[in-house]
């Protein structure tokens, strides 16, 4: 029997151990652009110059994933953080597992946590963080992606031969 897991909300300190959450809430901001914009600054910290990388900006367009949905992969990025910065106004899901494993394999439902990100929230994943792909909900969202360009083999994925969990909202 798989595991059902239900996501909790997005927070700076419940994700902390995973990277960044990339908000305006609580953000350290200041005026520029003669006091007509509010820069929120040094919101999360991007790492991809490991191995002559550098950083690149893409756009992802994931496609709703239906409900309940089974985790039968996970993936990591051994040389650079990765951020995504949602285009939209609506939730998405966000899946890591404990910063402490290092064989994929290894993961069981019970490393995972299972975040909710609300609108306006973003994620950058520390290097190295084992994470679920892109889970859009409702429908198709785009997504300004922060990562690595450059040589160097940058993804590890694992995929399991049957689900090692399954979310439910």
């Amino acid at each position: 029997m798989t595991r059902s897991l239900r996501p909790r909300a997005l927070t700076l300190e419940a994700f902390a151990p995973f990277g960044d959450v990339i908000q305006t809430e609580g953000a350290k901001h200041f005026q520029i652009n003669e006091g007509t914009t509010t820069r929120f600054h040094d919101l999360a910290e991007i790492d991809t110059l490991e191995q002559g990388g550098r950083p690149i900006i893409s756009i992802f367009r994931g496609d709703p994933r239906p409900m309940p949905f089974e985790i039968r992969i996970m993936e990591r990025h051994p040389l650079a953080s990765q951020a995504f910065v949602p285009l939209f106004a609506r939730p998405y899901l966000v899946v890591v597992a404990r910063p402490e494993i290092e064989d994929g394999a290894d993961i069981t439902a019970e490393d995972l946590h299972v975040f909710i990100a609300q609108p306006g929230q973003g994620v950058n994943y520390g290097r190295n963080v084992w994470h679920h792909p892109l889970i859009a909900l409702d429908a198709s969202s785009d997504f300004l992606i922060v990562d690595r360009g450059g040589e160097g083999d940058n993804l590890v994925e694992v995929h399991f031969d049957k689900a090692i969990a399954r979310i439910e909202l």
